[in-house]
């Protein structure tokens, strides 16, 4: 007797008949499993051979609409919303702002150095007016608060040095060697009258008075002739005066004559030796002074040239910078509307 596992010539044609009777009555699938055609003594091996798989669709989109886009109400042609060129991304950031007021502020700049420049010329030649006039004598008594309207003149006082109230402001270069100015007050006849004097440079080496010679520290009454100036102004980076340790920056003329109980009237005595004579002085130590003659910086000229071809500079990339064509790579299209 045969095991039912084994499939025999006869079942195996019973089977394909029966499956081609089915496919033929059937009009909707290729293929369809009929519950009749169930095999009684076949195998399941046999059967699972025979047994078409279901066919799998390949999307599973949704039918599309079959309304055409023209009848939709929010469709819009092309010919409707042209097309225009632009950059892609910001055009111009914050950088553009600072470039545009560049030109302005050195335009502005240089307008101001002009005023600044006929000021400047107007007080120099004011200054050296008073210098060619013969000089005055300074009176006993000095207002402080005419001397602005004397800056720059030249006066001749007498009296006495006093030596024992030296003070030394410094450090002070000249000609590449360092050293100090010397600021003695001079005593004149009359209480109240004594006034600050400006004697010049000596080198470092002679800081003290026991390292120069007598003619350098004259004694008995003397006559002074220099320039009446104003009181100096300081800076941010100067340092303030120690008079207790006898250092002195800048001459506080206000402070020195409260110090030495003179007028705060500040005089710089003025001399025009030749070379051999300041040579000569420098290496005794004698105190240097200097020219009669107006030593006010006027650099506005190079200031104007400065701020005004800055400001032209910035405008020529100001326009380049606004004017510069996309590049064909940063280029894209976009509608004028917003597109959907």
């Amino acid at each position: 007797m045969k095991s039912q596992g084994w499939l025999t010539p006869q079942c195996l044609a019973r089977r394909v008949e029966k499956a081609l009777e089915a496919q033929a009555r059937s009009s909707s699938t290729i293929y369809s499993q009929s519950p009749r055609a169930s095999p009684p003594r076949c195998s399941r091996t046999s059967a699972n051979i025979l047994r078409p798989s279901p066919r799998r669709p390949f999307t599973h989109s949704t039918p599309r609409s079959q309304r055409p886009p023209v009848e939709d109400p929010a469709f819009t042609s092309i010919l409707d919303n042209p097309p225009e060129l632009v950059r892609t991304g910001r055009r111009h950031g914050p950088g553009l702002i600072i470039l545009a007021i560049i030109p302005v502020t050195a335009f502005l700049l240089g307008t101001w150095q002009v005023q600044r420049l006929g000021w400047k010329t107007e007080l120099i030649a004011k200054f050296e007016d008073r210098i060619v006039r013969e000089p005055l004598p300074l009176p006993p008594r000095v207002d402080a608060d005419a001397i602005h309207d004397f800056d720059f003149r030249r006066v001749r006082a007498r009296g006495r040095y006093r030596h024992d109230q030296e003070m030394l402001v410094g450090p002070r270069m000249r000609d590449g060697e360092q050293g100090y100015m010397v600021i003695t007050p001079l005593e004149r006849e009359g209480e109240g009258s004594t006034v600050l004097v400006n004697r010049g440079w000596i080198s470092k080496k002679f800081r003290r008075q026991q390292d120069r010679p007598a003619e350098a520290l004259p004694r008995g009454e003397v006559e002074v002739e220099g320039l009446l100036r104003e009181p100096w102004k300081k800076n941010m980076f100067t340092p303030d005066n120690r008079p207790d340790k006898n250092e002195f920056y800048f001459p506080d003329v206000k402070q020195m004559a409260a110090l030495t109980g003179s007028q705060p009237v500040w005089v710089e005595q003025t001399m025009e030796p030749d070379l051999l004579q300041a040579i000569d002085m420098e290496s005794k130590g004698i105190p240097i002074g200097r020219p009669a003659e107006v030593n006010l910086r006027n650099n506005h000229a190079q200031y104007i040239f400065t701020w005004y071809g800055l400001a032209v500079a910035t405008s020529i990339m100001f326009y380049m910078v606004v004017k510069k064509p996309p590049s064909d790579i940063s280029r894209r299209v976009r509608l004028n509307k917003e597109w959907s």
